[in-house]
């Protein structure tokens, strides 16, 4: 095996100092920087973000490094300079593919708290998962994900109107003037394609919560591209029938997706998982699958999406057997039992997102630039894959991860 094979299964497999790590990491991920003024900053930030206890601030890593002179140099290197964050979030995604290994794009809609409202793209929104209205900013993220962990790999954020149309929030932001109006879905889709196309990640099944993004439209444009989608819907769903193990319901009219699964109750199966891939417990419960389509209604302008042959599953713990967990997929060949290590990478991007992400400074930055939230965002993204990668089985603020200790415990 080459070299960067064996490099590769190292880190799978064994845990790496962080500042060894950091070090390999750094002479791939800050190649694309022209200075090496610049490349020496990215580092000291990264490793400010894993080292500064508490907030992780430009100010608090600046302390860190090297006092007040150094606070105004890195505020610049962030939030001022004309480095290109998108070669780093590459040669991110190109070092952890294999050695995570990447088995699933995972998209996640991420709320960020801010307490005013200078920091760029702020707003007053409604948060469904908190049933409350919240100041925060809005952001999807790209995660890449194996059976045990995961790391972000591209970011985008969602500007409300108030910050698109304002000509003086814009100019106060930095917003370059290429950046238009988008939806969520919008984001979500040219991130996904962007780095297939673009990047020539491999193609993996991307995997989301559908919740209030554009289900209709993320099944034709990622269909339309060759993508795989697993998609966590909500019961009230609307569907076509298309299966002919439920002869009463074939072609008749849109039937929620929760009275769908309920009708294929007949031919449901016994199933195991494991929840997290390897250190999580092992789950019993009922598996059922149905072929569909979306009502062409839904599609709207995007009629084709309409047309696709889709799989509806029903996947349901023995111990709530009546609240089973609703997927849709253009996954439609392999047998359902099979994508189940899937459907456990929402949990482990939540997961890592509370338990590392957020310890490296993920939602620390509170400056007004456009570029300068990408660039930290890039950053504490380098900073959370050394964190995963040099301790398996572990979270990044230095307790061990209780799922190991209860697998290796039996309870």
């Amino acid at each position: 095996m080459g070299k960067h094979g064996e490099n590769a299964d190292r880190l799978f497999g064994e845990n790496v100092p962080p500042d060894e790590l950091l070090r390999e990491i750094s002479t791939s991920l800050f190649a694309s920087l022209p200075r090496a003024d610049q490349r020496k900053k990215g580092v000291e930030y990264v490793r400010g973000l894993l080292e500064v206890p508490g907030r992780k601030s430009i100010r608090n890593i600046a302390s860190l490094i090297g006092g007040r002179a150094t606070d105004q140099s890195l505020h610049h290197f962030i939030s001022e300079s004309t480095w290109d964050w998108a070669p780093v979030r590459h040669a991110l995604a190109r070092y952890l593919v294999p050695r995570l290994p990447v088995e699933a794009w995972v998209v996640q809609d991420t709320v960020i708290r801010k307490a005013g409202q200078h920091s760029v793209g702020v707003d007053r929104r409604f948060v469904p998962a908190e049933g409350r209205v919240l100041n925060a900013q809005q952001a999807i993220g790209v995660w890449a994900a194996s059976g045990c962990r995961s790391s972000p790999v591209d970011w985008g954020l969602h500007l409300p109107p108030t910050w698109i149309d304002d000509r003086s929030l814009r100019d106060r932001a930095s917003i370059p003037d290429s950046t238009e109006a988008e939806t969520l879905s919008d984001r979500a889709v040219r991130l996904c394609v962007g780095m297939v196309a673009d990047w020539g990640m491999p193609v993996r099944p991307v995997v989301l919560d559908a919740g209030a993004l554009n289900l209709p439209m993320l099944v034709d444009r990622l269909g339309r591209k060759g993508i795989p989608l697993l998609a966590r819907v909500d019961p009230s769903v609307a569907l076509l029938v298309s299966d002919a193990a439920l002869t009463g319901h074939r072609g008749s009219a849109t039937m929620p997706a929760g009275d769908v699964i309920r009708a294929a109750a007949g031919i449901r199966q016994p199933v195991q998982w494991r929840e997290f891939g390897s250190y999580g417990r092992v789950r019993t419960g009922l598996i059922s699958s149905v072929a569909v389509r979306l009502p062409l209604g839904l599609t709207g302008r995007i009629r084709a999406g309409g047309s696709r042959r889709l799989a509806l599953i029903g996947l349901a713990g023995t111990d709530r057997p009546s609240e089973p967990e609703l997927w849709l997929t253009n996954l439609t060949e392999p047998h359902p039992a099979s994508l189940l290590t899937l459907f456990t990478q929402l949990e482990r991007v939540r997961d890592d997102y509370r338990e590392v992400a957020k310890n490296v400074g993920i939602e620390d930055y509170v400056g007004r630039s456009f570029d300068g939230w990408h660039r930290h965002m890039t950053l504490a993204s380098a900073a959370h894959a050394i964190a995963v990668l040099s301790s398996p089985g572990q979270v990044w603020n230095g307790r061990t991860d209780g799922r190991a200790d209860r697998a290796r415990s039996g309870t």
